[in-house]
């Protein structure tokens, strides 16, 4: 049976998802950006959750934890981050695990330098990853604990999956994220294509998520630390390493004005 994908807008630009196996039923929330929308979602479906699996645990992904648990008896798998900083956590969940939802399983990818035990999961024979705050369409999370090094080696883990797989992230950012990837990269074509299908979408409230891993290969600056022609229009040595050139690129968004 079909592992089922239930999408929401919470907050003022997050998304929030439901997962649900077709056959048994098991239900999970990836992540919980507002427990009071989780709830009322959850009632409007007339769906029951039976675990929360966190990415990591900043406010909009896991401090609403509780609130959830309280009102349906739900029980919490997250990284040990969200045990240092949250709590209330039943299962510690760690990078080379696989998880099960009901006929369905998902590899536990480490994608830390969000966070430092920031994780993604990954159902391979569904072809879908959800990936919180690490890898946005055209973008990536800002660093607030990890390091340059550290991030890019998560991204590239992501990378490294079938082109065809669908990216699910927690935000809509992807305006945004199109105008600094054009800023530091203006003549790539498929990156302009992509602008305009993002800006489309967005005129008629749309959202851009899921969007395909495939297409960020080729456009997210991000995720191409070693393409020879992005380093060069950034004036960038060869001889840098890849985290370098992804510093590079990350202190530039933080600063970019548009």
């Amino acid at each position: 049976m079909a592992l089922i994908i239930h999408q929401f807008p919470a907050l003022e630009d997050n998304y929030g998802y439901f997962l649900r196996c077709g056959e048994t039923g098991y239900t999970v929330a990836l992540d919980v950006p507002n427990d009071r929308q989780v709830l009322d979602e959850l009632a409007r479906i007339g769906w029951h959750l039976d675990a929360i699996w966190n990415t990591h645990h900043h406010w909009d992904h896991a401090h609403d934890n509780p609130g959830v648990v309280g009102a349906t008896g739900a029980k919490v798998f997250a990284p040990e981050e969200v045990v240092r900083v949250v709590g209330g956590v039943d299962q510690v969940i760690t990078p080379g695990q696989v998880l099960s939802l009901g006929q369905h399983r998902a590899a536990i990818i480490d994608v830390g330098g969000h966070t430092k035990g920031h994780i993604a999961f990954y159902f391979k024979d569904e072809g879908v990853a959800f990936v919180g705050d690490s890898l946005f369409a055209l973008g990536c999370g800002r660093m607030f604990e990890g390091t340059p090094d550290q991030m890019q080696a998560g991204l590239a883990r992501l990378r490294a999956l079938p082109d065809e797989t669908l990216i699910y992230c927690a935000h809509e950012y992807s305006a945004a994220n199109a105008r600094y990837a054009r800023h530091v990269d203006p003549d790539n074509e498929a990156l302009k294509a992509y602008q305009s299908e993002i800006i489309s979408k967005r005129a008629l409230n749309q959202p851009t998520v899921p969007f395909p891993l495939g297409w960020e290969k080729r456009t997210n600056p991000f995720l191409r630390w070693d393409d020879e022609r992005l380093r060069a229009q950034l004036d960038l040595s060869r001889d840098l390493s890849d985290g370098d050139v992804f510093g590079h690129l990350r202190k530039g968004k933080d600063t970019f004005k548009d």
